[in-house]
């Protein structure tokens, strides 16, 4: 029973999920530490002032609501995405599109029967279901 444990965890893919998982929650600590530090006092800036920003909240019921962690939630996410996307998405599609490209499809080996549309060899000179002379497509 352990062996086969040992097979599964030792298999490329649960290994690579697991770097690539623990190197995410890495890059998602700096670019929070990145949006916390340096986007958020630009916020700030732009805003007209360091309060104003921080005091951004709105109120129900006497309980209020701070937006600004909510703000900086949402930049990180953006941030995280646009990298995933253009460093990890767009150029492993490329490379999928590239191997593919190689590859070219198969050369029919049947054709349709003009009179009853059924599938015939394409060196055939009558069709096999109804008996209907075709023309022999040349190779």
């Amino acid at each position: 029973m352990l062996d086969g444990f040992k097979k599964f965890i030792l298999r490329g893919n649960v290994v690579d999920m697991a770097v690539g998982v623990v190197i995410g929650a890495a890059f998602a600590g700096v670019v929070s530490g990145l949006t916390s530090a340096f986007l958020t006092p630009l916020i700030k800036l732009a805003t007209g002032g360091g309060e104003k920003f921080s005091s951004l909240q709105f109120m129900v019921h006497g309980v209020a609501f701070p937006l600004d962690n909510f703000i900086n939630a949402c930049i990180s996410f953006v941030l995280i995405a646009a990298v995933v996307y253009f460093f990890v998405v767009v150029p492993v599609n490329a490379l999928v599109a590239r191997m593919h490209r190689a590859d070219k499809p198969a050369d029919p080996t049947t054709k349709k029967c003009p009179e009853c549309l059924s599938e015939i060899p394409i060196q055939a000179r009558r069709c096999s279901h109804c008996a209907q002379p075709v023309t022999v497509m040349a190779a």
